[in-house]
């Protein structure tokens, strides 16, 4: 071994003696560590929300440090896909006046709820996923998920808000113009719960622009990554990305890092 290395057989021995330096054993840890937090995310976070999950094991270190032994390690975050560009709509009747006007600082829970409504592809077929979204922690605070995209899909998401937060009269609820959202049951609804409605114009997804983002996040982070071969897979898996991991764990920008559980418990 040593004539093939082209080194003395003593200064292979001490070599082989030898202990490792204390940075290479600490980067080491630090890897382990940064491939632990990458798994546990799901392979979706980069290294600023790892660099974050380091720092709260109490390993301090430099961002700089992580993205760099993350990419040695090829550990990559999950990149999202952009909307295509297009024309949305035109100037409908107003349903609702818009209390929002894409004003998303709120200094409390249970001032604004956003709720939409997506879709996910199964092979039995579609499953439709109503969310309404507290803007004050980006925690989702209720969601149904049905076959079909009836009135029954949003004010079950709503209900669910409702029993869950037990808020104060006056929360505004913004929604796009959507039939489920301007339907008489739906505003029925409202009233009875002291709840006040908010709406963009038709075409105008900005105002809404958290609720797509969350579902943007679902769709990257998990339901791309996923082939569901029923609903009822679909639905699992949905209930435990946001019940298991996007409300108590993933840390967002909008709060510090914090998870929208976590904001919400600091600010208390």
């Amino acid at each position: 071994m040593c004539r093939v290395l082209g080194v003395h057989a003593s200064g292979f021995y001490a070599w082989l003696r030898a202990e490792l330096k204390p940075t290479t054993v600490r980067r080491a840890r630090l890897s382990k560590l940064a491939k632990q937090s990458w798994l546990e995310s799901g392979g979706i976070y980069g290294y600023r929300k790892v660099h974050h999950d380091l720092m709260d094991a109490g390993e301090p270190c430099a961002p700089n440090t992580v993205a760099r032994i993350m990419r040695s390690a090829g550990l990559r975050a999950q990149v999202g896909y952009r909307r295509r560009p297009g024309k949305y709509g035109t100037k409908p009747a107003v349903v609702a006046a818009n209390r929002l006007q894409q004003d998303f600082n709120v200094d409390a829970p249970d001032r604004v709820w956003v709720t939409d409504i997506t879709y996910i592809r199964t092979h039995e077929g579609w499953l439709y996923l109503a969310a309404v979204i507290d803007l004050f922690s980006r925690k989702v605070v209720g969601w149904s998920m049905q076959p079909r995209m009836h009135t029954k899909l949003a004010l079950d998401a709503l209900m669910m808000a409702v029993w869950r937060r037990r808020s104060a009269p006056g929360v505004i609820v913004h929604s796009d113009q959507g039939s489920q959202f301007s339907s008489q049951e739906w505003r029925s609804f409202l009233d009875a719960h002291n709840l006040v409605p908010s709406m963009s114009r038709r075409g105008n997804c900005y105002d809404i622009a958290v609720a797509e983002s969350f579902f943007h996040l679902l769709k990257t982070e998990r339901i791309r990554r996923k082939t569901y071969l029923t609903r009822v897979d679909a639905r699992q898996d949905v209930f435990e990305y946001i019940e298991m991991f996007y409300n108590p764990k993933r840390r967002h920008a909008n709060n510090g890092m914090l998870s929208p559980v976590q904001f919400e418990l600091a600010a208390m």
